[in-house]
């Protein structure tokens, strides 16, 4: 079976506030396959629902190889703060310095509807509250000052990749170049 597409900026479905999910069987299973196999494609850290059309409140983030599939997530606390280049798989291409917190802990659900809790820091926090601002409607663009503040595609240059690649290690320096976006 074909995956989806991930729909771009301009498709109305990214603005919609995601519905809850009920149902824990075998199509919301099917969905969460589908979203690891999209993200994994693109590819990048992190997929919500709405980024293949489904208005849901369904996540999948990997980082450092661990699998996280987030139902009905919230974020309950969130501490400290931390800025870095943030990309999206519906904007593809373009990066621009995003401030986020830097420790969250959410709680959901899982595909089989256990409540669940996530805890994480630096990229791991940063995936979390990426791809919770989609299942609200959300995008990054909505945290900046202007549309300036965008880095458009081919507009980091190969200095500011080598420098990434001696100061932050390979994650965060594959993020910066596209290879890997929540």
């Amino acid at each position: 079976m074909p995956i989806r597409p991930i729909i771009q900026l301009g498709d109305p479905r990214l603005r919609v506030v995601g519905t809850p999910i009920t149902s824990f069987g075998r199509p919301l299973h099917a969905l969460l396959d589908e979203m690891t196999e999209v993200m994994r494609k693109a590819p990048g850290v992190g997929l919500a629902a709405q980024q293949i059309g489904e208005t849901l409140q369904v996540c999948v983030i990997e980082v450092e190889g661990q699998l996280h599939e987030l139902i009905n997530p919230r974020i309950l606390r969130a501490s400290g703060d931390q800025t870095d280049l943030e990309g999206c798989l519906s904007l593809a291409g373009y990066y621009a310095q995003v401030t986020r917190r830097d420790h969250v802990i959410a709680e959901g659900q899982n595909r089989f509807g256990k409540k669940i809790r996530l805890e994480g820091r630096g990229l791991l926090a940063r995936a979390i509250q990426h791809e919770l601002d989609h299942l609200n409607g959300k995008l990054y663009i909505d945290l900046l000052p202007s549309m300036d503040a965008l880095i458009p595609p081919g507009g980091l240059s190969d200095d500011e990749d080598d420098q990434d690649d001696d100061e932050a290690g390979d994650a965060r320096a594959n993020e910066r170049r596209g290879r890997v976006r929540p």
